[in-house]
């Protein structure tokens, strides 16, 4: 299957306005997840984990104790593509159902 294209800055704006909580952030994606505990933000990450490799399109994340940092780019394609879109908005989901992902 072909990777997907970078898209351009006027669909990127389109798209991030229908995507609460994220925002750009030097060429990337970019949303903080704020858990009650590590445990939940653990979970959070082992699920978004599982998701991004049935996309076969792995974040750049980070964690502290109940915070998870998630940056998303399409490498090969040298910019944000829908690929990454479908990925943050599957993590957005998966973050409403754990007790509490909400973005600081």
């Amino acid at each position: 299957m072909p990777r997907p294209k970078a898209l351009a800055a006027s669909e990127l704006e389109a798209r991030l306005a229908a995507l609460p909580g994220w925002s750009l952030v030097d060429g990337k994606l970019h949303r903080d997840f704020r858990f009650p505990d590590f445990v939940e933000a653990f979970a959070f990450m082992t699920a978004a984990a599982l998701c991004a490799e049935k996309l076969d399109h792995h974040p750049e994340w980070s964690n502290v104790y109940a915070k998870v940092s998630v940056d998303l780019v399409t490498h090969d394609a040298k910019g944000i593509t829908e690929l990454d879109f479908e990925l943050a908005r599957r993590m957005s989901a998966i973050a409403e159902r754990t007790e509490t992902g909400r973005t600081e």
